[in-house]
């Protein structure tokens, strides 16, 4: 994650006065970290991965970071099976930064955990320019083109895509 995309998230959590942050993907726990500087001070991440060591690693860089545990909740496990047993419009806003193949599904979980006004990011959608690259792509870069398309066209969602690291998509629920 660039500088940039971080100065993004931050400012992201801070502008809907994040209380309940959900991200997929914990990866290091980078983008955890600037979620957490942006979000009110009573603020809980809700972060989910696949990797029980990437959310250790992460745990110990948000306590490194001098945010006490109960500002994170970590759970391991597929988004996609986890995201279903979070709370119907429970969060301000929502992270997207896992597998792009499954994008589409994380907009669909997004929209129903979202309140109206919360925000949704997808890191990563430039996907190193190749989203705007005529010629055949990998299946994954299709499905960032769908991705797009879908928040584009969508009446539920205000969008921007922000220029900042690997492209950032981010949308406002109406």
């Amino acid at each position: 994650m660039t500088p940039g995309t971080g100065a993004a998230l931050r400012m992201l959590a801070a502008t809907v006065d994040a209380k309940a942050v959900a991200e997929i993907g914990t990866g290091t726990g980078v983008s955890g970290i600037h979620l957490l500087h942006g979000m009110r001070p009573d603020g809980v991440l809700t972060t989910v991965d696949p990797e029980p060591e990437r959310q250790q690693f992460a745990r110990q860089a948000f306590r490194a970071a001098g945010f006490a545990s109960n500002r994170a909740r970590f759970i391991p496990g597929r988004a996609l099976d986890v995201l279903p047993r979070l709370a119907d419009a429970g969060y301000d806003l929502v992270f997207c930064d896992g597998d792009r193949l499954e994008s589409l599904d994380y907009l669909a979980e997004s929209l129903r955990l979202l309140r109206p006004g919360g925000l949704v990011a997808f890191e990563g959608v430039f996907a190193d320019g190749r989203t705007v690259d005529s010629g055949p792509q990998p299946v994954e870069v299709a499905r960032l083109r769908e991705l797009l398309r879908a928040v584009r066209e969508s009446q539920e969602l205000v969008p921007s895509l922000l220029p900042v690291g690997d492209g950032l998509l981010c949308a406002v629920k109406r």
